[in-house]
């Protein structure tokens, strides 16, 4: 009759071995994303948040032109 210790103790070293390789590939995986964000979406965000930046001033100068015509010509 078989061992039913052993059985146990293979299936908790199987087991064991499943959760650490996954464990590291999960740790390999959290590398090359972050290297992603690092090397490709922060600086996109960063040209696009630039230019939003910018067009977003470029609207207020045009408002701030607008209402500064509106006001003069209103109290004259």
């Amino acid at each position: 009759m078989p061992d039913p210790t052993s059985k146990t103790e293979q299936a908790s070293a199987k087991f064991s071995k499943t959760v650490a390789e996954t464990t590291e590939r999960l740790e390999k995986e959290a590398q090359e994303f972050v290297k992603y964000l690092n090397d490709e979406v922060v600086p996109t965000v960063r040209v696009h948040s630039t230019k939003a930046l910018r067009s977003a001033a470029q609207k207020l100068q045009e408002l701030a032109n607008y209402v500064e015509q509106h006001s003069s010509s209103s109290t004259q």
